[in-house]
């Protein structure tokens, strides 16, 4: 369960980083992802952009 939360905060923080090209390609705009402003920061929430991709990820790692 512990290697699973630390996977998905560095996806997390991938996606922080690399933001403005995946909004490019759709990513980080889907329903599931969250935008929070705390005390003049914005905190970066993909959600569902993290769960696409792990899918994706899989199938890819099933078919090779």
């Amino acid at each position: 369960m512990l290697r699973w939360l630390i996977v998905f905060l560095l996806a997390s923080l991938v996606f922080s980083g690399l933001r403005g090209w995946l909004q490019r390609i759709g990513l980080g705009r889907l329903p599931g992802d969250f935008e929070l402003r705390w005390r003049g920061r914005v905190w970066y929430l993909p959600i569902a952009s993290s769960l696409l991709l792990s899918l994706l990820g899989l199938l890819i790692g099933h078919l090779v």
